[in-house]
């Protein structure tokens, strides 16, 4: 029997070896897969935590820790559910006018398309008109049976927001001695590098999370600012809409500023509606060349190709939710390469060439 080659040799044991990490990530999905609500309810959790330790910390230098949580999340809700009550309240203000303006804006979108140089045909339009009536009054019992289901959705929604909120209780008020006790049940070996690897995951997280509510917050501060004085209606509606986009990276902002692009060609005709489109490419170039540099930075810098990337892989793994979570899951998963192979190459005691 002729002898096997080292290269086959060497490519045979990274073979199986990748087959096991293959074999252990299908399993890990597969699980997290099964029970997904339950890694969404716990990543708010390590969200509103990065968020609000901060101030549960400089509340817990004048009142005991656990009022300073109970403080720190019951104003946070309040503090949602006011901009929720007021968003609604918008809304229903500006509903009736809504109606005629958007009436209005079809109007004169019809007689804008049958003009050069699109020329449309006017019957085309009033069939186009008459054949989305049908197709509602037709499938009337299946979007009556899509409601219902989505009213199931809203009670797992519910449920997943209870759990987060539970959850956040307990990582605000002792996360870091449930993290102690953690690294005391491991092998004494691995204690340090997980501790290590914990240490570098928890400041990406929370530098990627205060940095990206910031990019967050800056862009629906400028929209909201722009559709006001370009008179678009529901400019608040728009600004909370282009806010909790804004956590889909170099995706999330454009749809959102889509949307209002839409509602301004409806309302105000095309000429606002080209603005509005300019604003998606001002606001597009103030997110990717200056503050999102300036969140990667406080977090880890990552490559916008990677950015991309992960964005497009987690939105085809899971929907939304995996496009909101793949770029901090690449970012914590990077920094703690990054400090393992800083905590290995460091020399320890005994270990340097005085040793």
């Amino acid at each position: 029997m002729p002898p096997v080659s080292p290269f086959l040799r060497t490519a045979a044991s990274y073979a199986w070896r990748l087959l096991v990490v293959g074999v252990a990530v299908y399993a890990v999905f597969s699980v997290l897969g099964r029970f997904h609500e339950i890694g969404v309810a716990l990543f708010l959790a390590l969200v509103v935590t990065a968020l609000l330790s901060p101030l549960a910390r400089v509340l817990a230098r004048h009142v005991p820790r656990s009022l300073a949580v109970a403080v720190s999340l019951t104003g946070s809700v309040l503090l949602l559910l006011g901009v929720l009550a007021l968003v609604g309240e918008a809304v229903a203000g500006e509903s009736a006018s809504l109606v005629r303006e958007f009436r209005e804006g079809l109007t004169s979108i019809e007689k804008w398309l049958e003009r050069p140089p699109f020329r449309m045909d006017p019957g085309a339009l009033g069939d186009l008109q008459a054949r989305l009536g049908e197709y509602l009054s037709t499938h009337r019992s299946t979007l009556l049976s899509t409601a219902l289901s989505g009213a199931g959705h809203l009670v797992q929604v519910l449920t997943v927001l209870a759990l987060a909120v539970f959850a956040s209780v307990f990582f605000l008020h002792g996360g870091d001695r449930q993290w102690a006790w953690f690294c005391a049940q491991l092998p004494e070996g691995a204690r340090g590098r997980v501790a290590v690897a914990g240490r570098a995951a928890w400041r990406t997280f929370t530098g990627y999370t205060h940095g990206i509510v910031l990019v967050a917050a800056t862009n629906a501060v400028l929209v909201g600012v722009a559709l006001y004085f370009l008179g678009v209606p529901l400019a608040l509606p728009l600004a909370l809409l282009e806010f909790f986009a804004a956590f889909v990276p170099l995706v999330g902002s454009p749809v959102a500023l889509a949307v209002a692009a839409v509602v301004a060609l409806a309302a105000k005709g095309p000429v606002i509606a080209g603005v509005v489109i300019a604003l998606i490419v001002v606001i597009g170039q103030i997110e990717g060349h200056l503050l999102h540099p300036m969140v990667m930075s406080w977090a880890v810098r990552l490559h916008p190709l990677v950015v991309a990337v992960s964005v497009i892989a987690g939105a085809i793994a899971a929907g939304v939710v995996g496009a909101v979570v793949a770029v901090p899951l690449v970012s914590v998963t990077w920094s703690v390469r990054c400090a393992l192979r800083s905590h290995t190459s460091r020399p320890g005691p005994g270990s340097g060439p005085d040793g």
